[in-house]
């Protein structure tokens, strides 16, 4: 069995406003190194939920959470920040990129934050990595100024800055034609088969979810499959 990068055990989330509800029912699941998953459910089934508890941005949750093999229950919020920056990578529905900075600074972006690297290092890791998803010819024009399909691949570009050790998705390909879904699945699954890089994935699209490794089915806040 390949290396656990990401495992859940037993985790339960309640809401408390306006009524008590038990949104999340004992999720025990993981995503072992290299692997490419996706969750898929309908509207309200928790999924999304599911994905802030994973990606550490909810701390309010009973169970366990492991990432990378550490325990992160119980952790600050410093810490889980720290952990987040560096392991974490996240590509959205909206790439929520900074539209008056240039492409090639909104990719810098979290490697500056992480401060491990010399602002020197950080730019040619950027430039490799723009060149990696073939879009380096758009480095130094503003975010603003290139295509939506353009700016999703500058997003995934700047989720891969710190070589973390999963990357997660929310409707990575939800504003996207069909032929940039495309690209961005395969971009991943290149990542993923070449690099090792995990990837869990919240989609609607049925075409997306069919061509990964696994489907975790959700239904009713409970995992089905």
């Amino acid at each position: 069995m390949k290396k656990l990068v990401l495992q859940t055990k037993k985790v339960n989330k309640y809401f408390k406003n306006p009524l008590p509800f038990h949104v999340l029912k004992d999720i025990s699941m993981h995503v072992e190194e290299g692997e490419f998953v996706s969750i898929m459910g309908k509207s309200g089934c928790g999924k999304s939920t599911l994905l802030y508890i994973l990606s550490t941005m909810d701390t309010d949750y009973e169970g366990d959470l492991f990432l990378d093999g550490q325990k992160l229950n119980g952790l600050n919020g410093e810490e889980l920040a720290a952990i987040r920056n560096e392991k974490i990578g996240f590509v959205f529905q909206f790439h929520y990129l900074l539209a008056e900075f240039t492409v090639l600074e909104n990719v810098m972006l979290p490697a500056k934050k992480l401060g491990k690297k010399s602002e020197k290092e950080i730019l040619v890791d950027a430039m490799d990595t723009l060149r990696l998803l073939g879009i380096e010819e758009q480095a130094h024009k503003k975010a603003s100024m290139i295509s939506g399909g353009q700016k999703q691949r500058v997003a995934i570009a700047r989720a891969l800055i710190n070589h973390p050790k999963i990357i997660m998705g929310d409707e990575p390909t939800g504003n996207l034609d069909s032929k940039n879904a495309d690209n961005v699945f395969n971009i991943f699954k290149k990542l993923s088969d070449e690099r090792g890089l995990s990837f869990l994935v919240v989609t609607h699209d049925e075409d997306f979810a069919k061509k990964t490794d696994r489907i975790i089915s959700m239904g009713d806040g409970i995992i089905e499959e």
